[in-house]
């Protein structure tokens, strides 16, 4: 088993509103992620894969995103793991539903893709590839469009441990810092001690992932992904830097990977740290919430989660013929057959 990092210690570093706020979106994510789990497991989706265990940073994340659509706002170019981000945006969890559904209303793909694959051109959400850490290569673009454009706009990508062995991620990190011009470029690794069954301190020799950043000189940390806290403070601090400085930052979370790699490893429950879990003893310590609170945010998610998968069960799938829908930008050619036949 990979080294996982220790339990997180009550901080206290976040005021009461932000972090019972910050405790209900991690509720809410992680109960969309168990009932697409349950889709994945009784033949209401096709795959699953997800990143239970990774609330503790992505929340945080999410609700620091300068959001909306150009330049003059963050990009981001995300993974498969990234639902607690836009879960913290403000992303309706049916959206989620109907593309592991693979309905005709999934608003991203149109139950073409994916679970946890999204595309919201409305809030520079860049389309997720399925192919590993291709996103460090397309945050090239948006790095040096934003390069240009003179805004505190930055683009965030993030990616896995067992990617940053791919030649992308390398080549943004070589990209963002050329002296001619510096891109600015949040690159972060979500590390949560495995690259599908592979253990993660049996492929890496260096001690973390960013201290592939002292070769270009650019500010790094690797933060306690499971805590809350310190997790805002580390993302906040790397963002600040990106918008005023317009260079780089590499920042690293250690996290749990709760329920494995995807639905075809199983994704049953794993024996590890659980951020939310950690997170409701720190509001407890802290006064801030008490076992009946916790459980009736609990509930209130659950209940969401359950009546939006309701709405999406009585929605049809797409016809036959939406299969050329959006595939060329002036409609589809003429001597293209839509019925029968072959090309």
């Amino acid at each position: 088993m990979a080294a996982k990092t220790k339990a997180a210690k009550p901080s206290g570093g976040l005021d009461p509103r932000s972090a019972l706020k910050i405790h209900s979106l991690m509720v809410k994510a992680r109960c969309l992620e168990e009932r697409l789990i349950k889709m994945s497991k009784s033949g209401e989706g096709f795959f699953w894969i997800g990143g239970p265990g990774e609330e503790a940073f992505n929340v945080p994340l999410g609700l620091q995103v300068k959001k909306g659509r150009g330049l003059a706002h963050d990009f981001l170019h995300l993974h498969y793991r990234s639902s607690a981000i836009l879960t913290a945006m403000g992303a309706p969890v049916i959206d989620s539903l109907r593309q592991m559904r693979s309905v005709a209303t999934d608003r991203y793909s149109k139950g073409r893709q994916f679970i946890n694959h999204p595309s919201i051109p409305e809030w520079n959400v860049v389309p997720v590839s399925p192919t590993i850490e291709t996103q460090y290569s397309t945050a090239i673009g948006t790095g040096i469009a934003q390069a240009r454009a003179k805004t505190d706009a930055i683009t965030i990508v993030n990616g896995g441990d067992a990617g940053t062995a791919e030649a992308d991620f390398h080549s943004c990190l070589n990209w963002a810092n050329r002296p001619m011009l510096p891109l600015p470029i949040l690159m972060i690794v979500v590390n949560n001690g495995y690259g599908i069954s592979t253990p993660e301190p049996t492929q890496h020799g260096e001690k973390n992932i960013s201290d592939w950043a002292r070769v270009f000189g650019m500010p790094h940390q690797t933060v306690d992904g499971n805590d809350v806290s310190a997790s805002w403070r580390a993302i906040a601090e790397a963002m600040a830097y990106v918008r005023k400085e317009r260079k780089p930052y590499l920042l690293e979370a250690k996290t749990s990977r709760l329920y494995g790699h995807s639905s075809s490893s199983g994704a049953n429950r794993i024996a590890e740290p659980d951020c939310i879990g950690l997170f409701e003893a720190e509001l407890v310590e802290r006064g801030l919430a008490d076992k009946a609170r916790l459980e009736g945010v609990w509930k209130a998610a659950s209940a969401e989660v359950d009546a939006a998968n309701q709405e999406v069960k009585q929605e049809p799938y797409p016809a036959a013929e939406s299969i050329w829908e959006d595939v060329f930008p002036g409609g589809l050619p003429g001597s293209y057959p839509t019925r029968g036949g072959s090309f």
